[in-house]
Formats: C-alpha cells, sequence, structure tokens
C-alpha cells in the first residue's frame, strides 16, 4: 500500500521502519521542522526525517497545515505535496501538527493515529506519562480512524500492555512503540474487514503535555503519589529537589524511588534515614525511599554511590532554604 507517514519522534520512527518492513511503500513523510538540540544546540532532523533520509523518501516539513492559518504558504505547498504523492492512506503518529479537514478527507483510505493509550482513557500529548502518574494498571494502543477532534475518532483495532510497577515513561515508551507498529501493519492487513467502533462518552482524561514546572517534587503529597511521577518524568524532566550544604544550594534529580510507611513522625521534606539501600524522606503521607539520585553535571547513582561523594545526616531537609 501507498503511504503517506505523518510523524515526528522516536516512537513515530518505530512504526514507520515496521510498515516499511512489511512490505508497504512510504512515498511520503511529514515531520515537524528540525530542533535545535544538544549543547551546540544545533538543528537536529527528527528521527522520522533521519529515517526518510536514509531510504531516500521525500519529506515535507510545513510549520502549519491549516491553509487560513499562520504560515498560508507552507500549508498550500503541502497540499500540493499531498495531492502529488497519490497515497492510499495517511498513517499519524506522534506528529505534532492538527490536521485539518481538507487533509482528512485526502487519502482514499484515510487517516490512520497509532495511539499510546486505551482510548479515551488519555486523549492527548502525553498518554504514557499520564497513565503511569496516575497509577494505571493497563494500557495498551488504539489505532483510531481519525477526525476532526483530538484523538476523538472511531477505534479500529486496540492491542492492551499491562503496566509494570517499575515501569518508567521510558521503558513503557518502548514496549508501547514496537506494539504500535504491529498494531499498525496488522490493521492495514484488515482494513477492509475492520469494524469501526465509536469511543466511549465516558472515562475520558486528556493527557497534558509535560512542563518543566511539574518536575519541582512537593513533599506535602503522599510517597505512593512521588513514586509514581518519579517513573513517569523518567527520563523528562526529571523529579527535583534542592539540597542546601555549606557551599551553597543546589538541585538534585531524584530517578528512582519506593513508597514505605513513615517508620518515625517527621515533617514533609525531612531525611529519615540515610544509608546504602536508599535515601529515606518524610512525606505528607508515609516515607519516600530515594534508590537512584544525580547531582547537577553528574551521572545517575545509587543510593550508596550518591552518600560517598554527598553524606545526607538524619534531620536534614531536602526543601527550599
Amino acid at each position: 500500500m501507498r503511504l503517506i507517514f505523518a510523524g515526528t519522534p522516536e516512537f513515530a520512527h518505530v512504526a514507520m521502519a515496521a510498515l516499511h518492513a512489511a512490505g508497504h511503500e512510504v512515498v511520503l513523510v511529514l515531520t515537524q521542522p528540525d530542533r535545535p538540540a544538544g549543547r551546540g544546540m544545533k538543528l537536529l532532523p527528527s528521527p522520522v526525517k533521519q529515517w526518510a533520509l536514509d531510504h531516500k523518501v521525500p519529506v515535507a516539513q510545513p510549520r502549519s497545515l491549516r491553509l487560513d492559518g499562520k504560515y498560508p504558504e507552507d500549508a498550500a505547498a503541502a497540499r500540493d505535496t499531498l495531492l502529488a504523492a497519490k497515497a492510499d492512506a495517511m498513517i499519524v503518529a506522534a506528529y505534532g501538527l492538527i490536521l485539518p479537514q481538507w487533509v482528512l478527507d485526502l487519502p482514499p483510505k484515510g487517516c490512520l493515529n497509532i495511539h499510546a493509550s486505551l482510548l479515551p482513557r488519555w486523549r492527548g500529548a502525553a498518554p504514557i506519562h499520564r497513565a503511569i502518574e496516575a497509577g494505571d494498571t493497563q494500557t495498551g494502543i488504539t489505532i483510531m480512524q481519525m477526525d476532526a477532534g483530538l484523538d476523538t475518532g472511531d477505534m479500529l483495532l486496540v492491542r492492551t500492555e499491562a503496566i509494570l510497577p517499575t515501569d518508567t515513561t521510558a521503558v513503557l515508551h518502548d514496549r508501547l512503540a514496537a506494539l504500535g507498529g504491529e498494531a499498525i501493519v496488522q490493521a492495514l492487513a484488515d482494513i477492509d474487514q475492520l469494524q469501526r467502533q465509536p469511543q466511549p462518552s465516558e472515562g475520558v482524561n486528556y493527557a497534558h503535555k509535560i512542563e518543566k514546572a511539574e518536575a519541582a517534587l512537593d513533599w506535602a503529597l503522599s510517597a505512593e503519589v512521588l513514586a509514581r511521577r518519579i517513573r513517569a518524568f523518567d527520563p523528562f524532566p526529571g523529579m527535583t529537589v534542592p539540597l542546601t550544604t555549606e557551599a551553597g544550594t543546589e538541585t538534585l534529580k531524584l530517578w528512582q524511588a519506593v513508597a514505605e510507611p513513615l517508620q518515625a513522625a517527621a515533617e514533609p521534606g525531612t531525611v529519615v534515614q540515610a544509608d546504602a539501600q536508599g535515601v529515606r524522606v518524610a512525606c505528607g503521607e508515609g516515607q519516600l525511599c530515594l534508590t537512584q539520585l544525580q547531582r547537577p553535571g553528574g551521572k545517575r547513582l545509587s543510593a550508596a554511590d550518591f552518600l560517598r561523594g554527598c553524606p545526607l545526616q538524619a534531620g536534614q531537609r531536602l526543601v527550599a532554604a
């Protein structure tokens, strides 16, 4: 099948590679404009664009697809390119731009979206993060026939995936990316037999984009909630706490933690115990045993290695001075 593929990050790249391996012909790639990244802030292609370049597939990077929007010239050029591609279907995965109705109406078999949630549980930009943060025990992939709404289209195929107690966003992302690739290949193989299922009207949640401001850890929350957030915000943005020493205040990043019952009464943010097994800190409910921490400019370290270079004592506060 001749396909247009619209996507940007690694999640989308995995699906596109799976489609290619299954024998589909990707005739055009749409992806976000190159963004500055790394210490040198050089413009780098997205994983999807890099795949396209490696496989000599034409690439379009419009800033918008709205003909009446801020960049009508980009949209008009993209329309000409899409029409010339003569694709059977368009596959969308974490693209980053809203598709207007003229795009949705273009391919004969429509636009299919690979969404990393069991819709309608988590619509929006960050379904993997929000599922872990909320304490969900199950997620999955929904292949959806796109409409003009935000992740509101009819469901074509659903594949489930358990969320393990130790899953971080990075780990779960990779499993869902692989599952998404398998699911879209299956959906296209069965495209003429799949039954469109409208999404339930109940159980709708919006997975808001992750903001850096969410990284600041609030010890007044329960240890269970904080442990989930630490897993949800790995690798980005990483939960942070201030550490004040004689040399000044620095920001620690927390990467692994376990919720425990509070062993002794203490104000939230107070170190209860610090040893090779972990740094235990009182929370609004329970205590958080920190097992992997990172100092500015340093590496992620186990609690034992961290404490060798940065001793912490019971009674010390991990809060803003």
